[in-house]
């Protein structure tokens, strides 16, 4: 049978039948590999924003610090992101995944032996460039294992790195010393060792897939305007969702010790309570995402969770415990109907979207750790959780979002169809 060409290289090839392509069908094991490399990773990223209180005491740090340090790695990361993304659209390279936790790993070990400010922040940077290189190119891997459920796809891989996310403080309580972060390492092997596999994968794909390299991605299938529109909405959106949860991580330990006087494990446990809930409003954002329309999830998933930032600040210790819970599921089904929405604005251009809506969301996460740092310094943790419980309001601004409808003439797998109702 003759093989039909395919123009972008991030789609994947036909089937041998010369009919459905095979992004009809899911590779659940490429998802399954991504997603255990996304907890992983993520582990590693939240373990280090935890054990804040313990580095802030060795190294005599106060807040400005504590927001230099997440500002390094979330910035790191959200300047490459994009850059790595938009390489990798015209020119794939499958192990880079790997090459990516490479990066990790040393800048774990510059942290475990670090003995200065700004050899952590040298670690910290080495760890964020790893991430860089992670997202975009994993969040493809996704997208091309996906099958016709691209917003499954998307929260299946998210899972992995909330769930990560949440393991950070739990793991936290057991890494008394900076020395411990060197057990990190193992991480990394587990995840090189995976991602090796996973760049087989894609080189085998690769290897049945004609394309030029450099070639132009599809034209967008919406106006060039209403797509600038569309895409400054989706980056607000993101900023509101990452500077309320940069918040939460780098802070909340602190801002329960301060209000409450709990424990420092008290303190990681609950954080770790916050982020396992993120991680099951990632993995229900998708699917119905998938269901309902991206644009239903988006309206939902941000403004929906403002009644509970706005009461969080004023609750005792009980009716926090409970706060938490809701904001958490709510705000995180969020990213993945944002991300595929992204995407299908901007056909064929996969990973630039990934590695920009990453890339952002890490910014504005360092951005915002930073910012609320300086504040609590001026003020008081109590004033920036006040402050910050506003932001899921700027979900109004959903309003703007052109509706879509897919073209039932084009299939999925990176030429989706789509129109402005």
């Amino acid at each position: 049978m003759k093989r039909e060409t395919v123009s972008d290289p991030s789609l994947p090839p036909p089937s041998p039948d010369g009919n459905a392509p095979a992004a009809s069908r899911a590779v659940f094991p490429i998802l399954l590999a991504v997603s255990v490399c996304h907890l992983l990773n993520d582990t590693i990223q939240s373990l280090i924003a935890a054990l804040y209180p313990m580095i802030k005491e060795s190294f005599s740090l106060n807040f400005t610090h504590i927001g230099l340090i997440t500002l390094t790695s979330q910035l790191t990361a959200s300047l490459l992101q994009p850059l790595v993304g938009l390489y990798t659209d015209r020119r794939p390279m499958p192990f880079s995944l790997a090459i990516g936790v490479g990066f990790t790993a040393v800048g774990l070990v510059v942290l475990a032996l670090a003995g200065s400010f700004g050899l952590l922040l040298f670690g910290v940077g080495l760890v964020g460039i790893g991430s860089a290189v992670f997202h975009p190119e994993a969040s493809r891997m996704a997208h091309l294992a996906a099958g016709q459920r691209h917003g499954f796809a998307q929260s299946f891989f998210q899972l992995g790195g909330n769930f990560g996310s949440s393991l950070g403080p739990l793991l936290a309580v057991f890494i008394l010393t900076q020395r411990g972060i060197l057990w990190l390492c193992l991480l990394s092997v587990a995840a090189f060792v995976i991602l090796i596999g996973v760049g087989r994968w894609r080189q085998r794909r690769l290897s049945g897939t004609p394309h030029t390299r450099g070639q132009a991605a599809p034209p967008p299938r919406l106006p060039r305007r209403q797509i600038g529109i569309a895409l400054a909405v989706l980056l607000t959106l993101i900023f509101s969702k990452y500077f309320y949860i940069a918040g939460f991580v780098s802070y909340f330990t602190f801002y329960l010790i301060e209000k409450f006087h709990v424990s420092v494990q008290s303190a990681q446990l609950h954080l770790f309570a916050f982020l396992a809930a993120v991680a099951a409003g990632t993995l229900a954002g998708g699917p119905i995402g998938d269901r309902f329309g991206r644009k239903f999830v988006i309206w939902g998933s941000i403004l929906g969770a403002a009644p509970f930032t706005l009461a969080l600040p004023y609750a005792n210790l009980f009716w926090t415990q409970v706060l938490i819970f809701p904001i958490g599921l709510i705000l995180a089904s969020a990213f993945s109907a944002i991300l595929v929405y992204a995407q299908e604005l901007m056909p064929g251009r996969v990973g630039m979207i990934a590695g920009l809506f990453f890339g952002f969301a890490f910014g504005m996460g360092g951005i915002g750790s930073a910012v609320l740092g300086k504040l609590a310094d001026a003020t008081s943790i109590e004033f920036v959780f006040r402050i910050c419980a506003f932001l899921p309001l700027l979900g109004l601004l959903t309003a703007f979002l052109p509706s879509l409808r897919r073209n039932p003439s084009l299939r999925d797998g990176g030429e989706t169809g789509i129109k402005a109702r």
